[in-house]
């Protein structure tokens, strides 16, 4: 027995799994192709909040999050409210639970139907990008017949997002080759770009044009005036200045030496203050009382 249960769970854990991926498969093509976008807003009719009422399916927007896999605004219209209103009192219940709902604009002054006041409310192209909620086999075929509408209905306890139909999948992948290439209108606009830049390159080139001959008419005059100041039709050429040769540097250079008829000067090069006789160095004084101290002692 309790093998018999754990294979249940088992099973109904990857059905579970499967039907989320089924469901994610199909939000994931509506929000691509048609632009759908979070919150989602559910168009809820009066079959489809009953069901959720009798199945006990509560709160209805947190089982609508869980399908979807992001948050949901839940709506309905008047007309729906009176037709549930009409129903008596079995429907009361679905009726107090309808009147919490967001009240979607239908604009039909005489009540109508709920299906004919959803099927005008949705348009031929589902401008708004309603999620339909409907328990009606009837609608639910019809809505698959207009592009862009996604459809909900509820099988017991459990609730289900229909697969896009084939001619939803057919109008998407028509309209992404649409896309693709150029309409009649883009075409014009482009050529017409292309002949304003061709006339503005023409344009550009006669500017050019007359700014070359105005330059050439410069470079004339400046050659007259060339003429004239030389006196022949050569240019005059540009003269650098040459650098000329400068002295040597003085500390580089030896002093001069002194001849000997000259004034007397020191070894230091001054001059002596006692107009005596030149002053010997000391060095050669030294080298002299050397030699004398040699001749006295030999």
């Amino acid at each position: 027995m309790c093998l018999l249960q754990q294979l249940t769970r088992s099973y109904l854990l990857k059905m579970r799994v499967k039907k989320q991926k089924r469901h994610r498969r199909a939000v994931r093509f509506y929000t691509a192709c048609f632009g759908f976008r979070e919150p989602f807003k559910i168009f809820c009719d009066g079959t489809f909040v009953h069901h959720l009422v009798v199945n006990r399916i509560t709160p209805a927007d947190t089982a609508l999050t869980n399908i979807l896999g992001a948050p949901v605004k839940l709506f309905t219209t008047r007309c729906v409210l009176a037709e549930l209103k009409s129903l008596g009192a079995s429907y009361q219940e679905a009726l107090n639970a309808a009147n919490n709902l967001f009240t979607a604009r239908c604009d039909h002054e005489t009540r109508k139907s709920a299906e004919d006041c959803i099927t005008e409310v949705i348009g031929e192209k589902n401008s708004e990008h309603f999620f339909v909620a409907t328990q009606d086999a009837d609608l639910r075929r019809s809505l698959q017949k207009i592009p862009g509408v996604p459809v909900i209905f509820g099988l017991r306890n459990a609730l289900f997002l229909e697969q896009p139909s084939s001619f939803q999948r057919e109008f998407a992948k028509s309209s992404e080759e649409e896309r693709l290439h150029m309409t009649d209108l883009e075409y014009n606009m482009l050529r017409q770009n292309k002949k304003r830049r061709l006339s503005d390159d023409k344009q550009g080139d006669s500017s050019d044009a007359s700014e070359e001959k105005i330059d050439d008419v410069s470079q004339v005059q400046i050659i007259n005036t060339n003429v004239k100041r030389n006196g022949s039709d050569v240019k005059d050429k540009v003269r650098f200045k040459r650098k000329k040769a400068k002295g040597p540097n003085p500390l580089s250079v030896k002093k001069k030496k002194k001849k000997s008829g000259d004034t007397n000067f020191t070894t230091s090069g001054k001059e002596n203050k006692n107009g005596e006789g030149t002053v010997r160095s000391r060095k050669r004084s030294r080298k002299r009382s050397r030699k004398n101290v040699v001749e006295g002692n030999a």
